[in-house]
C-alpha cells in the first residue's frame, strides 16, 4: 500500500467508528524517541521516517509537524501521500491543536491511541479540545489498518556488569526510593527504556541502535517488578534480578497489574502514557514528578566517565583509518553515500566491544549533506566523487560507552563560501569548548555562544547544539541539553553532552562539527563551584577547509592543543601510510 492508500484505509475505519480526526504520534508505550519496528506507526502510515513528527488525519485533509532538522527531508518523503507538511517553530505555521479545532465542527470526536501517548499530550488535548466543545477518545484505530505489523523481538536481555556500571542495582533502587520518600510517593512507574536499563543494569536490543529493552519497572518502598518478556532474559540477568530482590512479570500484565494498586500514591513522570494515568487513576494519588533516575543517569559516574575515555580512543582510530580509505579512494572507484556508510561501519567494527551503530549513519554528499537528517538509501544513493564536500555524523555502540561524532572535509575542490561557513561553524564549536561556568547554569546560556560567529553574518542552523549522551544506552539522553530552548535542568559535573553547531545551505551543502564533551570541576571560589568542558571525541578536522584569520588566537591555541592530544591518544594505534597521513593532519595550525 502507498501512503495514500494508507490514510484512505484509515479514513475507511474514522468513519466507521465516527472519529473526526486521528492523530498518530511518533511513540510507543514508552515514550522512546527511536522506536521498534512495531510501534512505527507514523512513518508506516505517511512514510516520514524521521524521528520528531506527528500526523493529524482528518476525513479530508492530513498533515505532518516536524521541527527544522526535517524540512528539508519531510517534503520528498512526504511527495504523494497527501499529508502537508507543517514548519513547527516557524512563524505562521498554525499549533496543531488549534489546527484540528479549526477543522472540525463542535461536538466532533478526535482520537488517539492511548498507550501511544504521553500523558502531557492528552492533558493539553483534553484541555483544549473541551473548551471548543470537542470530545477526546482512546481509540487504537491503526490495530485494524496496519495488519502485518511486525512481531514483537525476541531480543536477548543481558546484564551490564559492576566494572562497566560502576554503581549496583540496590544502591541505584535505594537512591530513588529516597527520591520518592521526598515526593510523598509509595510507589514509582518506571516506563522509559534507558531509565529501566540503567536502574536494573541490564541491556537489550529490543529498538534498533539503543541498547534497550521492551519493559516496564513498578518499584514500591518494600518491592521491585520487572514486566518483561520472560523468555529474553538470559541466566545472567536472572540470577542478578533474583539476587537484588526484583520480580519478574509477563510483560502484557503490566496495566492489569497497575489497575490492582489500591490507595498508593504513585510517582509517575509526565511523558508516561496516557494508558499508565487512566489504569491507576480511580482508587490513587497520582504524583506528576520526573523520573528521579532520570537525572541520576545523566551524571556519569567515574567508571562510566572512564568508560567513555577508553572507547574514544578505539571510535577515534576507526574514524581516522576511515578518513584515510575514503580520501584516498574516491575519485579512484566507484563510490556511493550508501557504500560509504557500510566502509564505515567495517572499520568500527573491528574495535574490541563493538557492538553496533548509536544511530543510522548520516553520510550526506555535497547537498545532500544540508538535510540534517539525512539517511542514504541503498537503492539510488548518491554517487560520491572527487570534487566537493560531505558530512558525515556517526557513531558506534561499545560495551563500555557510547560515541557521537560528526566530521564534514572535502574529497576535492571545494569554494570559499563554503570554507568560510565551514570555519565559523568550527568557532562555535570551540566557544562552547571553552568556556568555564558556574554551577546553576542551563544549556540555553550556552547554545549562543556556539551561534555567535554565525548570528553575525546573519546565518543559523534548525537544530538544538548540543544532547545529553548515554552510557552503552541512547545516543539522544534528557534530561539536559544545549539548544534554544529553556530547558530548567541545570548542566552538572559528569553529564556527557554533544557540541555540534553547524550550516547549511540547501542544495549545495552541509556543514557540522561535533565532538562529545564532558562536565568536571574546575575550581570552587568564594562566588561559587566553577565547571569546565572536557573534550572526549578524538578525531583530527580537516585544515584545508579552515580559514586561518578568522579564528582569534586562542581559537588556534585550542585546536593545536586538542590536535595534540588526539595525535597523543591515536597514534600508537595506527601504521603505515595511515599514520603517516593522521601526522600531517594534525600538525599545528
Amino acid at each position: 500500500m502507498t501512503a495514500k492508500e494508507k490514510v484512505a484505509s484509515l479514513r475507511t475505519e474514522m468513519k466507521k467508528n465516527n472519529i473526526d480526526a486521528f492523530i498518530v504520534y511518533s511513540a510507543d508505550p514508552h515514550m522512546g524517541e527511536y522506536l521498534p519496528a512495531e510501534w512505527q506507526e507514523r512513518t508506516w502510515l505517511s512514510g516520514f521516517t524521521g524521528s520528531a513528527g506527528f500526523v493529524v488525519i482528518t476525513l479530508d485533509k492530513a498533515g505532518l509537524w516536524t521541527d527544522g532538522r526535517y524540512f528539508t527531508q519531510a517534503p520528498k518523503e512526504l511527495e504523494g501521500s497527501g499529508i502537508d507538511l507543517f514548519k513547527d517553530g516557524v512563524e505562521g505555521t498554525p499549533e496543531y491543536i488549534d489546527w484540528i479545532i479549526s477543522e472540525t465542527t463542535e461536538g466532533a470526536t478526535i482520537a488517539v491511541n492511548g498507550i501511544a501517548t504521553s500523558h502531557a499530550n492528552w492533558k493539553a488535548l483534553e484541555s483544549k479540545l473541551s473548551k471548543k466543545k470537542r470530545n477526546l477518545k482512546d481509540l487504537p484505530l491503526l490495530k485494524n489498518v496496519w495488519t502485518n505489523r511486525p512481531a514483537p523481538s525476541k531480543n536477548i536481555v543481558f546484564v551490564q556488569p559492576m566494572e562497566r556500571a560502576g554503581q549496583s542495582v540496590t544502591d541505584k533502587i535505594t537512591a530513588i526510593r529516597k527520591k520518592m520518600k521526598a515526593e510523598g510517593a509509595t510507589a514509582h512507574v518506571i516506563s522509559s527504556l534507558d531509565d529501566v536499563a540503567w536502574t536494573l543494569n541490564l541491556r537489550g536490543s529490543d529498538v534498533k541502535c539503543n541498547p534497550v529493552f521492551l519493559a516496564y519497572v513498578l518499584l514500591t518502598m518494600e518491592t521491585c517488578y520487572l514486566f518483561v518478556d520472560l523468555d529474553k532474559l538470559d541466566d545472567e540477568a536472572k540470577n542478578l534480578m533474583k539476587k537484588v530482590g526484583v520480580e519478574l512479570k509477563p510483560y502484557h500484565s503490566f496495566l492489569d497489574y497497575l489497575g490492582e494498586l489500591n490507595k498508593e500514591s504513585i510517582l509517575i513522570a509526565p511523558n508516561c502514557n496516557q494508558s499508565v494515568f487512566e489504569a491507576v487513576k480511580n482508587e490513587n494519588n497520582i504524583v506528576v514528578k520526573p523520573v528521579p533516575g532520570h537525572l541520576m543517569k545523566a551524571i556519569k559516574n567515574e567508571t562510566e566517565q572512564n568508560g567513555f575515555r577508553t572507547v574514544m580512543v578505539r571510535d577515534g582510530v576507526a574514524m581516522v583509518k576511515f578518513l584515510h580509505w575514503l580520501t584516498h579512494t574516491v575519485g579512484q572507484e566507484d563510490l556511493d553515500e550508501y557504500g560509504i556508510g557500510k566502509k564505515l561501519h567495517e572499520f568500527r567494527a573491528e574495535g574490541k566491544n563493538f557492538i553496533g551503530p548509536s544511530f543510522d549513519s548520516i553520510v550526506g554528499y555535497k547537498g545532500n549533506g544540508a538535510i540534517i537528517h539525512y539517511s542514504a538509501k541503498a537503492e539510488g544513493s548518491a554517487k560520491v566523487t572527487n570534487n566537493g564536500s560531505i558530512l558525515v555524523d556517526s557513531g558506534g555502540q561499545y560495551l563500555e560507552g557510547t560515541t557521537d561524532i560528526t566530521r564534514t572535509f572535502p574529497l576535492g575542490e571545494v569554494s570559499d563560501e563554503f570554507k568560510k561557513d565551514a570555519t565559523l561553524a568550527l568557532k562555535g564549536m570551540i566557544q562552547l569548548s571553552l568556556v568555564k561556568f558556574p554551577k546553576g547554569t542551563r544549556g540555553v546560556q550556552f547554545d549562543s555562544l556556539a551561534r555567535m560567529p554565525l548570528w553575525k553574518e546573519g546565518k543559523d542552523y534548525n537544530h538544538g547544539t548540543g544532547h545529553g549522551v548515554g552510557s552503552f544506552l541512547n545516543v539522544h539522553e534528557g534530561p539536559m541539553s544545549i539548544r534554544k530552548d529553556l530547558n530548567p535542568v541545570e548542566l552538572q559535573a559528569g553529564m556527557v553532552l554533544s557540541n555540534e553547531p553547524g550550516y547549511y545551505v540547501e542544495g549545495k551543502y552541509g556543514i557540522r562539527h561535533e565532538n562529545l564533551i564532558l562536565i568536571n570541576t574546575w575550581k570552587t571560589t568564594e562566588w561559587n563551584t566553577f565547571y569546565e568542558f572536557e573534550t572526549l571525541t578524538l578525531c583530527p578536522f580537516f585544515k584545508s577547509i579552515i580559514v586561518k584569520n578568522l579564528l582569534s588566537q586562542e581559537e588556534i591555541d585550542w585546536l593545536n592543543t586538542y590536535h595534540k592530544l588526539v595525535q597523543e591518544k591515536l597514534m600508537p594505534h595506527l601504521e603505515g601510510d595511515v599514520k603517516t597521513w593522521f601526522k600531517d593532519l594534525v600538525s599545528p595550525l
